[in-house]
């Protein structure tokens, strides 16, 4: 493929940060994007909507469909995926990118803050893709893309923040089950993780600026994740990519434009050896 161009695109926790920069990439690249998060009102810690990010679509040249979905809801799920059939014909490309953070130790952690993490991480990745797997199977070049980080089992990774770990780790599971159990179907399941930090508001939270200062933007990951689903599905599955090392692979040689300040040290992301 050449492009996403007429290509139907699903991406949970589309209405701002990394969801949304892969939704604009896909909708300069001519797609249909369907936005489907929570997000359908202003909130003054996390701004954006999914309303918001489907206009952009239309204005990049894409097509988008705001969809209010918690993916911890099954109905809720299955509702949008048929909506988007109905609007769009199909799905070509799921991307799964709908996240929960929570950075603390055992005891710091609420089981509240557990089961939202491993219910938005593991469990949606798993369900969303259970949901769209009979629309992706009738896709010329079906692709899940899964933002999780490479399995690295290292105490390290677990130790400050092992909720977090296990939810982050159970996304990438589903990528390694995945993509060999739908190899012969044709539909390729890979997964994508940036270098170092990502700038969103969601990083705002936990760093504020001083820590985005040390990261780059989320069109990176949105760059990347369009070379990869422009890939031949039956040759590219199971794959666990970083995202400076497939714009390198496509000839990309200067990142320094990805930075949000240039000049400062960047700060690696998580998982990463």
């Amino acid at each position: 493929m050449t492009s996403l161009s007429g290509k139907t695109v699903f991406i949970t926790g589309a209405s701002r940060g990394i969801g949304k920069a892969i939704a604009l990439a896909a909708a300069r690249e001519g797609a249909s994007v369907v936005v489907a998060a929570k997000s359908d009102a202003p909130s003054p810690k996390l701004p954006g909507t999914i309303h918001d990010t489907a206009r952009e679509v239309d204005a990049a040249g894409g097509r988008g469909l705001a969809i209010r979905c918690d993916v911890r809801d099954d109905a809720q799920v299955a509702a949008a995926v048929a909506t988007a059939v109905e609007r769009f014909g199909g799905i070509d490309v799921l991307v799964n990118n709908a996240s929960a953070i929570f950075l603390a130790g055992t005891a710091e952690t609420p089981m509240k803050r557990f089961d939202l993490m491993h219910q938005v991480n593991a469990r949606a990745t798993f369900a969303c893709t259970q949901a769209c797997l009979p629309h992706l199977a009738r896709s010329a070049n079906a692709h899940v893309l899964v933002l999780s980080p490479p399995l690295h089992l290292e105490p390290r990774w677990f130790a400050p923040h092992v909720a977090y770990t296990m939810a982050k780790y159970g996304m990438s599971m589903c990528v390694l089950g995945m993509a060999e159990e739908l190899r012969e179907r044709g539909i390729a399941v890979n997964a994508l993780w940036p270098r170092t930090i990502i700038a969103t508001s969601a990083l705002n939270l936990l760093g504020g600026d001083a820590l985005a200062r040390h990261g780059r933007t989320p069109e990176i990951v949105a760059d990347a994740a369009m070379a990869i689903l422009r890939r031949d599905a039956r040759a590219c599955t199971g794959r666990f990519f970083i995202d400076e090392d497939v714009l390198r692979e496509e000839g990309v040689v200067d990142l320094a434009r990805y930075a949000v300040a240039p000049g400062e040290e960047l700060a690696p992301d998580l998982f990463l050896p």
